[in-house]
């Protein structure tokens, strides 16, 4: 019986799970998510990735992250009792800090250091702790946690470090770490196949773009420079976080609005981006409401593409215009025809030019959509990060 890895991504009031097989293709078996821990109003959707038979559970009361894993655990025992192939956990964890680079055998010492990066990703954090410390008492075989940020620690200090006092990065850890790491780490690989050629020979600009958005500047492989910084507030305007402002932003909210600093902290992180422009953080809606008319939603969609070009010409420096592909994935730049359209917009003399036919092909699959004539090739590379942990899940344990 084939054996299978199950991938665990523990959110604050969410625990999203998937089922691959160890196979060469890794197929996705199954996969869903318990939503609404901590509430009496809980739902769990659970799919067969191989048959499509949906399963809804509601109004069940999930108070924590270990009874949500019992209720997984009773999923999949019932479907087609895929429990008892699982011989490998791999775990989402957010911020592995200075001290966690690569994805690790989870250890204490291991589970010690994640904890000690919770000043660092207090949102994420101490619930991916918690789905870990679940798992290992349900789940008796080995865990595996898997970094956002360890993509990000090839970045030199000159592009992580802040122009802060040298005592607050020895002391804090302030730097800049970067994140969506697997989804990196997964589209680099794909997108290395598609060109048929290694990846280690290969510059390329992605753009992550979805309800969180950044880009990374790949060079011979390796990340140079990120959007996200310390937290994933940095960088790229997203659904509800504002991206980068002047910090002084913080005073000027604090004496005029009597703001405190979580206060603060939730207008920037819930309550900005396209949501704080014009009301709305889906961007189909945002697109349709501006296409319709409205001055408020054009204008959110016209500042989200700006800075993804700022970003975009900074990269075209820093890898000194030897790009050989610029890679839109992620939600928004998977299905959005006319966010790359904007994007690449006036750019053939920098190399990069659309064929908007190929833009325009309602496709999903990996595939090219530059013009015969532009030097830089531009690709759309659907993400899985799910996947890419499942995948490092098998590289750390060596199956």
């Amino acid at each position: 019986m084939t054996k299978s890895v199950l991938v665990l991504n523990s959110g604050s009031s969410s625990l999203k799970y998937a089922l691959y097989n160890l196979d060469k293709s890794a197929k996705c078996l199954l996969r869903g998510v318990v939503e609404g821990i901590g509430t009496p109003k809980s739902l769990i959707f659970h799919k067969n990735a191989q048959d499509g038979c949906n399963v809804k559970l509601e109004g069940i009361n999930v108070s924590n992250h270990r009874i949500g894993l019992n209720k997984v655990w009773e999923l999949l025992h019932v479907d087609r009792g895929s429990s008892s192939n699982i011989c490998a956990v791999g775990h989402r964890v957010a911020h592995g800090g200075e001290a966690l680079t690569k994805p690790a055998l989870v250890t204490d010492s291991v589970k010690k250091a994640i904890e000690e990066a919770v000043p660092l990703a207090p949102l994420h954090n101490p619930a991916n702790l918690e789905g870990i410390k679940a798992a290992e008492e349900l789940i008796k075989c080995p865990q595996v946690a898997v970094f956002d940020t360890s993509f990000h620690s090839t970045l030199p200090p000159y592009a992580y470090m802040y122009a802060l006092p040298l005592t607050l990065y020895k002391e804090l850890g302030l730097r800049r770490y970067g994140f969506h790491g697997t989804s990196y780490q997964f589209v680099l690989d794909e997108s290395a196949s598609l060109l048929r050629k290694s990846k280690d020979s290969l510059n390329f600009i992605i753009c992550h773009l979805g309800a969180g958005a950044s880009m990374a500047a790949i060079r011979e492989g390796k990340c140079i420079d990120t959007t996200m910084g310390v937290t994933p507030l940095e960088g790229l305007v997203m659904a509800t976080r504002s991206g980068d402002v002047d910090p002084g932003v913080f005073q000027i909210l604090a004496s005029e609005k009597g703001l405190s600093t979580q206060e603060i902290s939730r207008l920037l992180n819930k309550e900005s981006g396209l949501y704080g422009l014009c009301g709305d953080k889906d961007m189909r809606v945002v697109w349709d409401a501006a296409k319709a008319g409205s001055e408020k939603h054009k204008l959110a969609v016209d500042i989200f593409v700006h800075r993804i070009r700022k970003y975009l010409g900074a990269y075209l420096v820093h890898l000194k215009g030897k790009v050989d592909a610029l890679v839109f994935t992620a939600g928004i730049g998977e299905n959005s025809v006319p966010i790359r359209s904007m994007v690449c917009q006036g750019l053939d003399a920098f190399g990069i030019s659309l064929d908007e036919k190929k833009n325009n092909q309602d496709a999903k699959e990996k595939r090219e959509i530059q013009s015969a004539d532009s030097k830089i090739k531009v690709l759309v590379v659907p993400t899985d990060e799910e996947l890419c942990i499942a995948q490092q899940t098998l590289q750390v344990l060596r199956i």
